[in-house]
């Protein structure tokens, strides 16, 4: 140790602190450093809260943590065992421990390993109540939230304003990276969604085209009806009218602009004319039209 110098600096070997029956510890970052380091930490009158920056030089691993107590043995310190793994460092191994000054934080990125963190029914509460048993966070660290007798592993992906940040009495804004087992549903290609659609449309079945006037034919006097003929849309300056076959057998027949149905028909041309000639008396016989307001007029006086 080197009392001339003002900040803190000494190497220890590390364990776990369940070797002194504090697994509690494990819920943070607190760790167990001996008696004569109190000592020094007093002469050099380092600033409260005291925090301290790990050093693995093996590994070139760097982290933060707080203090909890002074009673391990001398040489040794107690680390939480979330922490001995994010240093790669094991039962006895060297590790450098420096005095520190932290700013605190303002920001803060966390990204779960798992999507069942989220899951859970309050991560903010539950991820409040642990960060009160840690004094800093630095980048690149994994710790450790146990709830409901699991343990959720979170990265520390980003703080601000530097690597390594004071979380001890502050407000700080408090950010989510996607799990690391979180997958985004891939879409299919456009392509391959037209060439489905098309598929599809190729195996509905088709539906019968519309032929019109498909029928059977039927006489009016219920003698069976000839295989009827073509049948001709024109217009005409009446309107639309619809001819039948001209064959003698045919049932209906044109006469005169006026269609004639059954036996009349057959009927000859001098019929009809005198048919025609009735129509025209009978027509010439009709009232003459009333004229209004032809009666006696009256007067009141």
């Amino acid at each position: 140790m080197d009392f001339g110098n003002s900040t803190f600096e000494q190497h220890y070997r590390c364990y776990p602190v369940s070797f002194i029956d504090k697994a509690h510890l494990d819920k943070g970052d607190k760790v167990i450093m001996p008696v004569s380091a109190l000592c020094r930490l007093a002469y050099l009158n380092i600033e409260y809260p005291m925090l301290f920056e790990l050093t693995n030089a093996t590994a070139g691993r760097v982290s933060h943590c707080g203090v909890l107590e002074f009673i391990a043995d001398e040489g040794m310190i107690y680390l939480p065992y979330w922490m001995m793994q994010n240093m790669h460092l094991e039962e006895g191994d060297i590790v450098l421990v420096k005095s520190a000054s932290l700013a605190k934080a303002t920001y803060v990125k966390l990204q779960p390993h798992t999507l069942d963190f989220l899951n859970i029914s309050n991560p903010k509460a539950v991820l409040e109540t642990t960060l009160r048993n840690y004094s800093c966070l630095t980048v690149g660290d994994t710790i450790m939230v146990p709830y409901n007798n699991k343990d959720y592993y979170i990265n520390i992906v980003e703080t601000k304003p530097s690597r390594a940040v004071s979380i001890i009495e502050t407000d700080c804004e408090v950010d989510f990276a996607p799990p690391l087992d979180y997958k985004e549903i891939e879409k299919p290609a456009p392509s391959l969604l037209s060439n489905k659609k098309r598929k599809v449309e190729e195996e509905l079945p088709r539906k019968a085209e519309f032929i019109p006037f498909r029928g059977s034919a039927m006489r009016l006097d219920g003698k069976p009806a000839a295989v009827p003929g073509s049948v001709k849309k024109h217009h005409s300056d009446v309107g639309c009218e619809t001819v039948a076959s001209k064959s003698p057998s045919s049932t209906l027949s044109q006469r005169g602009r006026k269609l004639v149905f059954g036996s009349n028909g057959n009927r000859s041309q001098d019929e009809t004319a005198k048919v025609a000639m009735k129509n025209s008396q009978e027509r010439g016989k009709e009232k003459e039209p009333t004229q209004a307001f032809t009666g006696k007029k009256y007067s009141l006086i």
